[in-house]
């Protein structure tokens, strides 16, 4: 008998867990930095265009530092995102096998603006003493439009598996006939797209000004911190009040197109009318124990009247009913209270700044501020939860089950080992690079990098000089 047999954890048995949890970690991890590639060339561009509009060398010294960052982050999340695209041809063969030529146009495509956004962000942070100004400014620019471009190609790929369309099957069920825009934009697009990208946005602008929030109550007041803070979280707040917006849309879109992942992260067992929305609490079979009801607010969110009927679980044969009600439940109300109170945040900063034009000068707003950047990314994650979790049995929405999907190799749980060890090796490494930058940063102070970030570069016997 094989070694690998006498394992449990290493059995064919086991692989469905296996290359869940496996999946499940890698795409946690990658989507953060996922999400600085999508939003944080925004961030940069912002200050770079203060920078120079306004002769403002504060802004502009932040956007050559947040360049060399963007650099680090986007150096990891290539490795990440390498990984985790070959783990679905090798966790999930059955799924690549039958639906690769339908779910794999929106990769390509993802694949040709993540080589854009490399190449320009080359460009970029190599011509800050070799381009003019305004040049080097717009060489930037397309970072910004590819990050976009490659979240709506993969969020697109997401929207299909939960809304499939746009292909032929053969009577062996395999796909043999595509339509590519039939593909990319199928029901689902139009709330997942924008949604994702508005929480990228939110997760980038409240996770860099949650650096400098932090460095503000260490003491560190000057108006390079201060800058600092406000040009990220100035981003973020603006995308608050629109991601709750697109996310009241995907709500009702889901209700419409999903309406067993729907029940499943309300916990409505009965059909009808009147539905009570939940906050907190366990979903049981006998309703929701432990919560606070509101009636009829359910379907008033889902149709603009209490009248409204919305599907329950027990219209949903028994094995095509999502598992894990209670964590669906769980994360749908931390994604909805975190945005919340992000959007309390966003409201606070714009009162003050209305009547001050300056940021709130209590220690409890520079507080809130440090814990919204770990506050986004829970929130991101509980919405990538109800999103995959809810969809479960299927990985096709209605054409494909995951269990038919997963791989028959042995030796899954070593694999998620060696991906554990790999991407904890990488995230030291970039902390540590990252927080060595940001030490040498505040020796420097003020006054370091004093040449002009723009013009011809020193020439080797200048430097000499």
């Amino acid at each position: 008998m094989p070694l690998l047999d006498a394992l449990p954890l290493a059995a064919s048995e086991s692989n469905l867990l296996a290359a869940r949890e496996l999946m499940a970690f890698t795409l946690a991890f990658h989507i953060v930095l996922a999400c600085i590639g999508v939003a944080f060339p925004a961030i940069v561009l912002t200050a770079n265009y203060l920078g120079l509009k306004r002769n403002d060398a504060d802004a502009m010294r932040l956007a050559r530092r947040w360049s060399k960052v963007a650099a680090v982050t986007f150096a990891t999340g290539a490795v990440t995102g390498t990984v985790l695209s070959f783990e679905f041809g090798l966790l999930w063969p059955g799924f690549m096998e039958r639906f690769g030529a339908a779910f794999g146009i929106a990769f390509a495509i993802e694949g040709l603006f993540f080589f854009t956004e490399a190449i320009f962000l080359a460009i970029y942070i190599y011509g800050w003493k070799r381009l003019s100004g305004w040049a080097h400014f717009w060489s930037g620019v397309p970072m910004l439009v590819a990050g976009i471009g490659g979240a709506f190609a993969v969020v697109a790929a997401n929207a299909w598996m939960n809304t499939p369309q746009g292909f032929t099957l053969d009577a062996a069920g395999k796909v043999v006939d595509t339509a590519p825009f039939d593909i990319l934009f199928s029901p689902a697009w139009s709330y997942e797209v924008p949604h994702m990208i508005l929480a990228a946005y939110m997760v980038a602008g409240f996770l860099f000004a949650s650096v400098y929030a932090v460095g503000m109550l260490r003491g560190r007041r000057d108006r390079h911190h201060r800058l600092g803070l406000l040009i990220p979280l100035t981003i973020a707040c603006i995308a608050t009040p629109v991601q709750i917006f697109f996310g009241d849309i995907a709500a009702r879109g889901v209700a419409d197109h999903q309406p067993a992942k729907f029940a499943g992260f309300e916990c409505i067992q009965e059909t009808g009318p009147d539905q009570t929305e939940y906050i907190g609490g366990i979903c049981t079979d006998d309703g929701v124990k432990g919560a606070i009801g509101i009636p009829g607010l359910d379907s008033l969110l889902v149709g603009f009247s209490t009248d409204t009927v919305v599907t329950g679980l027990e219209d949903i044969p028994a094995d095509e009913r999502p598992p894990a009600n209670t964590l669906l439940h769980l994360s749908f109300d931390a994604m909805v209270g975190i945005g919340s109170a992000l959007l309390g945040l966003a409201v606070w900063l714009a009162v003050v700044w209305r009547r001050r034009r300056d940021i709130p000068r209590t220690p409890w707003f520079l507080r809130a501020v440090a814990v919204s950047g770990a506050a986004a990314i829970v929130a991101m994650w509980a919405g990538w939860i109800v999103t995959e979790v809810g969809r479960q049995p299927w990985i096709v929405q209605g054409f494909m089950r995951t269990e038919d999907a997963v791989t028959e190799a042995e030796g899954i749980w070593f694999a998620f080992a060696g991906v554990l060890a790999l991407y904890a090796a990488l995230g030291t490494a970039a902390i540590l690079v990252l927080r060595g930058m940001a030490r040498r940063w505040r020796e420097q102070g003020e006054g370091g990098e004093k040449e002009t970030p723009y013009g011809p570069a020193a020439t080797s016997e200048e430097a000499v000089r």
